[in-house]
């Protein structure tokens, strides 16, 4: 794991950008394409803004997938994509270029049939075992990331990729589950605010008593800022 702590969430958000460039650039002269998955919240809104001004990427060669997903209407406020709509595609040069944009399918009549397609599409770009070349993550207060919740039963599916959650904070999820972020090529942290720094450092002891430790952190990179590094 690497750790870097940035002064506030504005430095961490241009730092996070960075990266995802750096990451970009690597896949696409190796393979020809970055696959790579986002996450939601307002932690990553600032990283994506500036990622859309980004005039160094190969837009037509990257294919987005998301973290997760609150099952609620297109269009609500609470939906990562409402987010998606209004930072990264609020550009229209990257709207037009961008090469895949794969929204999580929450408002199918069976969301666990859904989850299953959701897995088969990531597996029809990446291959199979799904293995993406970045995801992007941020961490709850209490521990969580992506929608891997603590106590929830989502944290013991470790034979498929996306999977459903309970109830939580008023809403079910679609969520990456742990065995395929375990496997991406590198995983981005981007964690700040006072509110996360008795999670972060449980984070860094590896306390397993909270969702975020259960990928290999081995091939991650940690921005944080110094407000949640206090």
């Amino acid at each position: 794991m690497q750790t870097e702590v940035l002064d506030d969430p504005e430095a961490t958000a241009r730092r996070a950008v960075d990266a995802i460039v750096d990451a970009s650039a690597r896949a696409i002269a190796e393979r020809g394409q970055f696959v790579w998955a986002v996450s939601g919240g307002s932690t990553p809104r600032r990283m994506l803004e500036l990622l859309a001004e980004r005039d160094d990427l190969d837009w037509a060669r990257m294919h987005l997938f998301q973290v997760d997903e609150r099952l609620a209407p297109d269009g609500d406020p609470d939906r990562n994509a409402t987010m998606l709509d209004e930072t990264i595609l609020a550009n229209p040069l990257v709207a037009e270029r961008l090469g895949r944009l794969a929204l999580m399918p929450v408002t199918a009549a069976d969301p666990d049939a859904a989850a299953a397609d959701y897995a088969a599409l990531i597996d029809a770009v990446t291959g199979s075992p799904a293995v993406f070349d970045l995801v992007q993550l941020g961490m709850g207060s209490d521990g969580h990331t992506a929608s891997l919740i603590p106590d929830d039963a989502v944290l013991d599916v470790d034979d498929v990729d996306v999977a459903l959650t309970g109830v939580y904070n008023g809403r079910r999820r679609m969520t990456l589950t742990w065995p395929i972020l375990d496997r991406a090529k590198e995983l981005l942290w981007v964690i700040t605010g006072e509110s996360k720094q008795g999670a972060l450092q449980q984070f860094f002891d590896n306390d397993p008593s909270i969702p975020a430790t259960l990928p290999t952190q081995a091939r991650a990179l940690v921005l944080t800022d110094r407000a949640a590094n206090a």
